[in-house]
């Protein structure tokens, strides 16, 4: 793919992260955000999680030199439903199915089961990088063609590549989560000093309550974590999804693999009642950042979520000296805790000039109701006004 006075490049679609070196493409991926990582994404595909038979059909996306070094990749799974990917779009495939389409198969690139900010188009520093992005932007929509698919979904990818995906004419949506800044604290109590008295009281209170309760809680990571930690935590995430979807996405091998491979990025929340598991929640850790992914409990002690999925996220963010707490997709009641909204970015290719049109006037208007919303959501901030 010469361009010019340019060295040639070669776009290859690989069917399993197996087919490329690991090196190599975290060479691209960089170390700041795990779950773009090789030994992440493979886990997802060796333990049968995102695979084809479970309707996310590996096809990645990889960009070399002339000299065969991996310049560039997507992580791109072609998708036979739109479970798994929290930006929602079941909207669209019922009206472009309706108006006599087929809305799958469709392209989703980014991270199955995770709705975490990061990189999505993967390049590496020594490239050339607006030239090595939109070739990859290209490579997306040829294999959009390839495949006749209805469209293509780049899911939470950071603010400049979604400004320059719309560059290349993929339609931009925005969305929202809830984040924690770390503002240069020292211990949860410098953290407690920046709220209002009222939040202030309200989160010890909670702290509190849980410490009476009887429940022992362990940050567990790298090598303290044991197999029977990732049975109980299993059977803790097959109660979840069991009780709210009824689809639990990542297999128990997963939870293997990721120990094997990642343990060292693990921070597991483990929660004990007499000797006996009953809760847990799982977090992955980049460069600055600690990310909430999973929680479940087999028996409720009143504010034990809120403990273990926000408040151990902070204390652990504080002790490492993280500039973040991502704590996942959804849950307003996060903003009293200190998680603030924090705008999220997708991207979206739509061949069919008409339900193109029709998705972006929904997305112009989609667009200003979010930031409506984050705008009212921000005064809700339990933060001391003015600081």
């Amino acid at each position: 793919m010469p361009d010019g006075n340019e060295t040639p490049v070669t776009l290859k679609i690989i069917s399993q992260m197996a087919e490329v070196d690991a090196a190599a493409w975290d060479a691209c991926a960089g170390p700041e955000n795990p779950f773009v990582s090789h030994a992440f994404l493979s886990a997802l595909e060796d333990s049968g999680s995102a695979v084809q038979s479970e309707g996310w059909g590996p096809q990645h996306l990889t960009l070399k030199d002339d000299s065969g070094r991996l310049i560039g990749a997507v992580p791109v799974y072609l998708k036979t439903h739109s479970q798994g990917e929290y930006v929602f779009d079941h909207g669209w495939a019922h009206a472009f199915e309706n108006a006599g389409g087929h809305y799958y198969p469709k392209l989703v690139a980014g991270v199955p089961f995770s709705p975490v900010p990061g990189p999505r188009l993967l390049i590496h520093p020594a490239a050339n990088y607006e030239r090595v992005l939109t070739t990859l932007a290209a490579g997306l929509i040829k294999l959009c063609d390839m495949h006749d698919a209805s469209s293509v979904h780049v899911n939470f990818l950071p603010e400049d590549q979604w400004h320059a995906l719309a560059d290349c004419g993929f339609l931009q949506r925005q969305g929202q989560q809830f984040h924690w800044q770390n503002d240069g604290y020292e211990t949860f109590d410098d953290f407690l000093a920046a709220l209002s008295s009222r939040k202030r009281k309200n989160i010890r209170k909670e702290r509190e309550a849980v410490a009476a309760s009887g429940v022992k809680i362990q940050a567990l990571n790298g090598d303290d974590l044991k197999p029977h930690h990732w049975d109980a935590f299993y059977r803790f995430y097959r109660n979840t999804t069991d009780r709210k979807w009824g689809w639990d996405y990542l297999k128990r091998d997963f939870f293997t693999l990721l120990h094997e491979r990642m343990r060292d990025k693990v921070v597991l929340i483990f929660c004990e009642y007499d000797d006996q598991p009953v809760a847990g929640a799982l977090n992955l850790v980049g460069t600055d950042t600690i990310y909430g992914r999973n929680w479940g409990g087999h028996a409720r002690f009143k504010h034990l979520h809120f403990e273990a999925c926000y408040y151990q996220a902070i204390d652990w963010a504080i002790a490492h000296g993280l500039k973040r707490v991502e704590a996942g997709a959804q849950g307003q009641h996060k903003i009293q805790r200190g998680y603030l909204p924090s705008a999220t970015y997708s991207a979206h290719w739509i061949p069919h000039d008409g339900f193109r049109r029709a998705v972006a006037d929904f997305l112009r208007r989609e667009r200003q109701a979010v930031g409506h919303d984050m705008e009212i959501l921000m005064d809700y901030s339990p933060f001391k006004k003015g600081e």
